[in-house]
């Protein structure tokens, strides 16, 4: 079926684009080089990232993917965008191919790793941009939002928008450390079966640290993870250090969590009898990137520990 649909499909999407193609820029990408139109109208971002840095750069695409736990995109998107514009066109293992099809883009922005199978897939309905990331870094981020403005034809805003998060999180770390507020922090996504100590090397723990905290992860997370594997309640004590922040990425995560703070493992933390744990949305803490997560968390941030 999807063959037929491809074929069919293919033609019509190619020969719209031709126009879009005849100017194109030429952007380094994971799978070599690629020709961008140089004013993409309708574009389609299949990784939370690429979503979030085009909103940054003034761009609202036409189509994206749900968030993990969701059937939208994350929740903090709607302060910036109508998210309602937006058409699901899958979540971030699955992709509906018939759906981008659907929306005849002309650019679309994907994730590190993409396989190269869906890569070929894709880069036939249109100029496909994937970031020459490879592991975690809590930087990369940056060159992922950086090639993103790129391929949009907005470098400037992008550039802006990085600086600006740059510049909030030296000021809120000066504030930090002039009132006397810091130590070490653990990121915990809390799932049904438990929690997770979430890799220092990502982007959120990279943004916490940023602002003066020491972020750890115990060498519970193997090289290549995104967090550690699931910790008994027994084992809690390994992440008790001045501050915890706790994920959920939805309601039966948060029911979990609620069940674990009845527990006397839970309550006898240190950083729980000090009232040092801050409850924050998975959705933006352990999911998102970009410049518009970045303030997210930094809200998040001042709000726990300058309130």
């Amino acid at each position: 079926m999807l063959r037929t649909v491809l074929r069919l499909s293919l033609t019509g999407v190619l020969l719209s684009s031709l126009a879009a193609h005849a100017q194109a820029r030429e952007l380094d990408t994971a799978f070599g080089e690629v020709d961008v139109p140089d004013s993409p109208e309708r574009i389609v971002t299949l990784y939370e990232g690429a979503l979030d840095a085009s909103v940054a750069a003034g761009v609202t695409p036409i189509g994206a993917i749900a968030t993990r736990g969701g059937n939208e995109v994350a929740a903090y998107m709607g302060e910036h965008i109508d998210t309602s514009l937006l058409e699901m066109v899958g979540v971030a293992r699955e992709t509906n191919i018939e759906a981008i099809l659907r929306l005849e883009p002309d650019l679309i922005l994907a994730a590190p790793q993409l396989p190269e199978e869906q890569y070929r897939l894709l880069s036939r309905i249109a100029p496909t941009v994937v970031p020459n990331t490879t592991g975690f870094s809590k930087e990369g981020w940056k060159d992922e939002s950086r090639l993103f403005g790129q391929a949009l034809g907005k470098e400037a805003e992008i550039n802006e928008a990085l600086e600006a998060v740059e510049q909030r999180a030296a000021e809120l770390n000066e504030r930090l450390s002039e009132a006397d507020v810091g130590g070490t922090a653990y990121i915990v996504r809390w799932m049904p079966a438990g929690p997770m100590i979430m890799s220092s090397e990502l982007f959120s723990t990279g943004v916490l640290a940023s602002t003066g905290l020491t972020v750890d992860d115990q060498g519970l997370v193997k090289e290549g993870s995104p967090h550690s594997d699931i910790l008994s309640l027994e084992n809690l004590s390994l992440i008790d250090g001045d501050w915890l922040f706790l994920a959920t990425l939805n309601e039966e995560g948060q029911q979990a969590l609620g069940a674990a703070k009845q527990s006397s493992a839970f309550t006898r933390l240190n950083v729980v009898q000090q009232g040092h744990v801050v409850p924050v949305n998975g959705q933006v803490w352990s999911s998102a990137s970009g410049p518009l997560a970045a303030h997210t968390i930094l809200d998040d941030i001042e709000k726990a520990l300058l309130p």
